[in-house]
């Protein structure tokens, strides 16, 4: 059985992807050391232990690099016996959870991320509009993962509850920014107990940054995206 001796995660106080890591190592009650990567650099180690795609988060766990956000929650959750399953133990379920967690990802995060650098209020618009959307979808999928629970994995924190749940504090961040509501007790009321349930559980609220702090990093972003633009 694999222990916790020598376990690192390599990423950033601000991305999503680096919290589902240290989400579900803070579930199996797995030690870790996290190693901030410097915002615009990247480290030998991240380097040497992501050659392909050179990015955060990474897992090293004694000598041996796992990469990518929901590989590494996965490899945690198999590595680990300690602490509550995140996978769900019914084929079907785990089925459903990767479903939705490739939707968050593949379709659902690119509009989020796009509202920031959107060009003109008519596509920031468009993008905010798919961000409901999305939420909508995930809103009406909520009772049938959960089963009438707490968490889309049930009783505890699970897969899709990382997936989903890591972007719940740059949500907030861009309802600040753009003067909106995306998630609250009138049009979501699911996901707005949902949300209030993950993001003060002991193993997220370590870790979730706080709104103001993303707020900051979100303007070094911009300025960062306003310089390559010129």
């Amino acid at each position: 059985m694999a222990t916790s001796n020598n376990v690192k995660i390599l990423g950033s106080f601000a991305s999503p992807f680096v919290m589902r890591a240290r989400i579900a190592a803070n579930l199996k009650s797995v030690g870790y050391e996290f190693l901030e990567e410097k915002f615009g650099q990247k480290s030998q180690l991240l380097l040497q232990s992501n050659p392909v795609y050179k990015k955060i988060p990474v897992l090293i766990h004694g000598d041996k690099p796992v990469c990518e956000s929901l590989i590494i929650v996965q490899y945690i959750d198999e590595a680990w016996s300690s602490g509550p399953s995140i996978m769900p133990s019914d084929p079907y379920d785990r089925a459903t959870a990767r479903f939705w967690a490739t939707y968050v990802d593949d379709k659902w995060f690119p509009s989020l991320s796009g509202i920031a650098r959107a060009q003109g209020e008519e596509a920031k618009a468009a993008l905010i509009q798919q961000v409901r959307d999305g939420i909508a979808l995930l809103e009406e999928a909520f009772p049938k993962c959960s089963k009438g629970k707490a968490f889309f994995g049930g009783d505890e924190i699970g897969y899709l509850d990382i997936a989903f749940g890591c972007f719940l504090g740059w949500l907030k961040a861009c309802e600040m920014m753009n003067g909106i509501k995306l998630i609250d007790d009138a049009t979501t009321p699911h996901l707005a107990k949902w949300a209030e349930k993950f993001c003060s559980h002991c193993a997220v609220k370590d870790v979730m940054p706080s709104t103001d702090k993303l707020l900051e990093f979100a303007k070094v972003l911009a300025a960062k995206f306003k310089a390559a633009q010129s």
